[in-house]
């Protein structure tokens, strides 16, 4: 579950965590369809990749203070490279979540 404390509601989803290396390194890959949310923690680096991708993917940045400072919508083999490094990506299919740059979360 996914609280957005910007605007105190609550998304009910389920969230994967993507926290080693090999959880990363697959992430939504050969999926052919994917109705949670995956949370990617641990990063080394904050530019992703759609490759081997079958659908459309928001992705949202979330910085140590868990506010979203950069999203991103991406067709499959499609590359996106954030400007600053992120604590926290949260990718989920194209327009499932309702959620803005400033937004502050907590995972539940």
């Amino acid at each position: 579950m996914i609280l957005n404390k910007t605007t105190n509601e609550q998304v009910n989803v389920k969230i994967v965590l993507a926290d080693t290396f090999f959880k990363r390194f697959k992430g939504l890959m050969f999926k052919k369809d994917f109705n949670e949310c995956m949370l990617f923690s641990n990063l080394n680096d904050s530019s992703i990749h759609s490759l081997f991708m079958r659908f459309t993917i928001d992705v949202y940045f979330i910085d140590e203070n868990m506010i979203i400072y950069d999203n991103v919508t991406l067709k499959p083999w499609k590359f996106y490279k954030p400007k600053k490094h992120a604590k926290y990506i949260l990718e989920t299919k194209k327009n499932k979540l309702k959620l803005e740059i400033g937004d502050k979360l907590d995972f539940l």
